[in-house]
């Protein structure tokens, strides 16, 4: 499973039991974007920091490669997308990996991307 940036977040509040069952699993990845998304932000208390870097040298980070790069600018060529979810996006798709997120209708016109929501009632 690949996480989207917003589960990460969610996941770093702690306020969320929604996503306990999958941040406890053992085969979760990030894109290389996410980490930048996350630890990047200039507002995260101490905790919050300390759950991500937990986060990210537990699970796996996929780097942005050439069929990464390549997926991502035919997202990007194919309809209007944000550069980190056409990223996100083609990380999953290239790994063969369902996408955790939130925001389903941020990728849900990207053929082939299987879409998971821990907030709704099933995935999508």
């Amino acid at each position: 499973m690949l996480l989207d940036s917003n589960i990460v977040i969610h996941g770093a509040q702690g306020e969320h039991p929604a996503l306990d069952a999958i941040l406890d699993r053992t085969d979760l990845a990030v894109a290389g974007v996410t980490q930048i998304e996350t630890l990047g932000f200039h507002r995260l208390s101490v905790l919050e920091r300390h759950w991500l870097e937990t986060t990210f040298d537990r699970v796996k980070i996929l780097k942005l490669d050439e069929a990464v790069t390549a997926r991502a600018i035919n997202l990007r060529q194919e309809r209007k997308m944000g550069l980190a979810d056409a990223i996100i996006a083609a990380t999953a798709l290239v790994h063969q990996l369902p996408l955790v997120t939130r925001n389903t209708a941020d990728f849900k016109h990207v053929t082939g991307l299987q879409l998971m929501d821990p907030f709704a009632a099933k995935a999508v």
